[in-house]
């Protein structure tokens, strides 16, 4: 079997500090692949090799077969994966559609910004995934769980293959997981791949095709 990602043999040190230790990992095309471990266990570490934040020490990752080694966060989105950490990395200050498109803003002649360009992407995403969150509102003003969703939309709009979910319930609500575990739900059936960090064993048994 081909999977969409592969690691094989992973090993991390921080100097002295053995973090992971041959560690195998894979992933199928669209399924979500549930990983379980104690604090301090390298669930973080693991995901950040595959994120493009550290280098294995040794050991290989393959995407689709074919052998890959992140230079960066951006090297690793730009191979289609995406990854939403527990602390939201959208900017405050900035609005929904400013966040979505930070740093890739779609630009016309004389450098000004294809902004028509950007709210149409934005509303096609927002269509697609039953998503309605006001693409003006100050990211600031918006709950938590909103604030995911936006996370998530903006790695749809990568047309991210992978997405990594670490502890994405931690600060929701019941209803809030629900809508969570919908768009999850919706993201398989388009063929995304999905990682799932959790300690809450109902998340994990919920959603989960294969947990390690």
């Amino acid at each position: 079997m081909e999977y969409i990602l592969e690691m094989k043999d992973i090993h991390k040190s921080f100097g002295p500090v053995k973090v992971l230790e041959g560690i195998d990992f894979s992933l199928e095309q669209g399924e979500v692949r549930a990983l379980l471990g104690a604090n301090g266990a390298g669930k973080s570490t693991l995901i950040k090799i595959v994120g493009g934040v550290h280098s294995q020490t040794s050991g290989e990752v393959f995407l689709k077969g074919r052998k890959v080694a992140f230079k960066n966060e951006h090297d690793s989105k730009s191979h289609g994966i995406s990854i939403i950490y527990q602390e939201l990395s959208l900017v405050p200050t900035l609005t929904v559609v400013q966040n979505m498109f930070l740093g890739r803003e779609s630009a016309g002649a004389g450098g000004f910004l294809k902004k028509k360009e950007m709210y149409r992407e934005y509303g096609r995403i927002c269509k697609d995934f039953d998503f309605d969150i006001d693409p003006d509102t100050v990211v600031s003003r918006l709950s938590i769980a909103k604030q995911q969703m936006v996370e998530i939309m903006k790695a749809v709009s990568f047309d991210s293959k992978i997405i990594i979910f670490d502890e994405p319930t931690s600060s929701l609500t019941t209803e809030e997981t629900t809508v969570l575990f919908r768009i999850i739900a919706d993201l398989k059936i388009r063929g995304i791949s999905m990682v799932y960090i959790s300690h809450r064993l109902e998340d994990i048994f919920a959603i989960g095709d294969r947990i390690t």
